[in-house]
């Protein structure tokens, strides 16, 4: 299992041009005028993670498969998109789609560059696109809402239910705050909290796209984005398109890095968008290994083994017996899964089992 984030903001930030770098791909335009995205762009990258390569090392396996990790580029959205201006009906609704966001905010100064608001102030963009997702949530759940007290007065449980999730929302919305401020801690209600699929009750990725001389320290634009994420909970990290496009040039892993040091940076946006988006997600990682081939695979955290197995083939997880379970760091420091026998530290887990980050896993299952 994946994930997929998709990215949006308002037109000429960036957002296209960070596309084609993280995927190294040439699919989306990237122009001077808004609206130049107009159909969703989808991508898909490996998910680096140097675990894999210590995994390889010892199991010289036929084939490596990585995680995949899907981004999405999304039209530009501008003021009124919640009434339709723009493309906003498009743009809302391809924003429905997606488990998290990044919102890329411009935070450079460049006369060349148009900017749709006339000006660089990264903080107001941000409160532009998230006030069209609340007004578009907030108009949703009023409609819902009234049709839901109908049916409770009935009676019907699932209408009572539904109330009860929404009226949080509702008032945190009419306070000019996401949904996902209001999110319900209850699993079941949860449940019901996700299926309403509201725009702000998505995670937020803050991506500052900075000149490249402040790739590696940021600037004072991308300061206050940080304060702003700070003050909401939400993530950010400072990246800039111009290099990672740069970067998606040079094909040799060691070409990259020396260009990479010569700014400053240790590793490109991409491995901070992955790994800001993993926390963002709460995903792991967990690998099987063999001479055949070593995989990485995905889940939320939380997970137990019967469902973990279940992302492999559902027929895994309905006639789960056991996972045999070696810890990464068991793994590699035993030098494969024989060595780890032999030193007591395979285990044998069983359906209650809570799969942990980096787990080699084999699954018995009989159907």
């Amino acid at each position: 299992m994946g994930f997929n984030c998709g990215i949006v903001g308002l037109p000429n930030v960036g957002k296209s041009t960070l596309f084609n770098a993280l995927t190294a791909t040439a699919a989306a335009q990237a122009a001077n005028f808004p609206f130049c995205t107009i159909e969703p762009n989808v991508g898909r990258v490996a998910v680096p993670d140097d675990r894999i390569d210590a995994l390889v090392a010892i199991a010289k396996p036929q084939k490596i498969v990585p995680t995949q990790l899907e981004f999405v580029d999304i039209a530009g959205l501008v003021r009124g998109a919640s009434k339709g201006e723009g493309l906003g009906n498009k743009f809302l609704a391809n924003i429905r789609e997606v488990d998290a966001i990044v919102h890329v905010l411009r935070c450079f100064e460049d006369p060349n560059v148009t900017h749709v608001e006339g000006s660089v102030d990264p903080v107001r963009d941000a409160e532009t696109v998230e006030t069209e997702l609340m007004i578009a949530d907030l108009e949703s759940l009023e409609r819902r809402i009234d049709q839901a007290a109908k049916k409770a007065k009935g009676g019907d449980k699932e209408s009572k239910d539904l109330i009860t999730v929404i009226e949080p929302a509702l008032v945190a919305l009419r306070a000019g705050k996401p949904a996902r401020t209001a999110k319900p801690s209850d699993p079941a209600a949860e449940k019901i909290f996700y299926g309403l699929q509201l725009l702000t009750s998505k995670p937020v990725l803050y991506a500052c796209n900075v000149e490249e001389s402040a790739a590696a320290s940021g600037n004072a634009f991308s300061a206050r984005v940080a304060e702003m994420a700070k003050a909401q909970g939400a993530a950010m990290v400072v990246i800039s398109a111009a290099i990672e496009a740069e970067v998606s040039q040079l094909g040799d892993a060691a070409a990259q890095k020396e260009f990479l040091e010569s700014l400053g940076l240790s590793e490109t946006g991409l491995s901070r968008v992955i790994r800001e988006g993993y926390k963002l997600l709460e995903l792991i990682t967990y690998f099987t290994v063999g001479p055949k081939e070593v995989r990485a695979w995905t889940i939320k955290r939380g997970t137990k083994a019967p469902q973990a197995a279940g992302v492999i083939h559902t027929d895994f997880e309905k006639g789960f017996i056991r996972s045999e379970t070696i810890a990464f760091s068991d793994f590699i420091a035993c030098k494969g899964e024989q060595g780890a026998k032999d030193t007591g530290k395979m285990r044998s887990e069983g359906k209650e089992y809570v799969v942990a980050d980096g787990d080699v896993l084999t699954f018995l299952f009989n159907v």
